[in-house]
């Protein structure tokens, strides 16, 4: 049974340009995968991936089980983890990273479909080996964006499937770690303590680049009760208290890029493209910033 999830957000990644006109995403740097809007890590986001995973690999009880949204930005950033869990022989439970959409990035809603990951077959033949297949658990984000409200209620879904699965497993595994980004990563923090502010642009969850956030399972007897009233202080499967809030102490340069919502991230149709820089005032379509990326 799970008694610790341990969050963390992506390294610091490429850039890319969106045009809402025509609803098309260009990269500054060819993505690994061909993808635009599916950019990799910087060099610097390797180097803060790196200093994660020495982090990752301290941590007492070890990650037994892990999972990823398969945005390229993100798996890349297990990939020290998982290689230096390799050569050390960590608990075979995290020898593999689950593929899982529900943990993928959060869009505003738009009339055109926003990026969508590489399949599978091709992260794990062509770039991550120790990438394993989807649960099959079947939360997919809507290709044409989610509202603030929309994406907390996929993010209440997807963790409480994957608390159940992992919950039943007869490996009985007591630590969890999700990689995600920031908008999901602000609202696992709000599903699990079941925290969720009057006002959804309150800076409550850090999610700095390579952040690490914790937390500790309070009712374990209420695993198998179903809830969907996760608010109110109530939490997804028994509730979670905060161990560590986009913790950054491992990274030499400290926090960076934290990120918080600014109202509905929506699409404009401002005739100039929108220019997602790696700056915290860069905002998408008028009124999501681009660092949530």
């Amino acid at each position: 049974m799970l008694d610790a999830i341990y969050v963390v957000r992506h390294g610091f990644r490429s850039n890319w340009v969106v045009d809402p006109i025509r609803g098309k995403y260009t990269n500054h740097i060819r993505s690994p995968t061909g993808i635009d809007g599916d950019p990799a890590l910087t060099s610097y986001g390797v180097d803060q991936s790196k200093q994660l995973a020495q982090r990752l690999m301290k941590m007492d009880p070890p990650i037994e089980t892990i999972y990823s949204s398969p945005f390229y930005r993100c798996v890349q950033t297990l990939k020290p983890f998982m290689q230096r869990s390799h050569e050390e022989r960590s608990p075979p439970g995290n020898r593999t990273v689950k593929s899982e959409r529900g943990l993928g990035e959060w869009f505003g809603v738009a009339d055109f479909d926003h990026p969508r990951p590489a399949q599978y077959e091709i992260l794990q033949a062509e770039h991550f080996p120790f990438l394993d297949r989807e649960t099959g658990f079947g939360v997919i984000p809507d290709l044409k964006g989610e509202s603030i409200a929309g994406l907390h209620d996929r993010v209440a879904q997807i963790l409480n499937a994957i608390i159940q699965f992992e919950d039943r497993r007869p490996e009985q595994p007591r630590t969890l770690l999700l990689c995600t980004h920031a908008a999901v990563m602000i609202a696992i923090g709000r599903v699990l303590t079941g925290q969720m502010p009057a006002d959804p642009n309150e800076e409550d969850f850090r999610c700095g680049t390579c952040s690490l956030s914790g937390y500790k399972r309070r009712s374990p007897l209420r695993v198998r009760e179903v809830r969907k009233d996760w608010k109110d202080g109530i939490g997804i499967a028994g509730g979670w208290d905060v161990a560590l809030n986009g913790d950054c102490s491992h990274l030499s340069s400290g926090e960076e890029r934290t990120w918080h919502f600014q109202d509905e991230e929506a699409f404009s149709r401002d005739p100039a493209p929108l220019d997602l820089r790696n700056r915290e005032d860069q905002k998408v379509g008028g009124s999501g910033e681009s660092s949530k990326l």
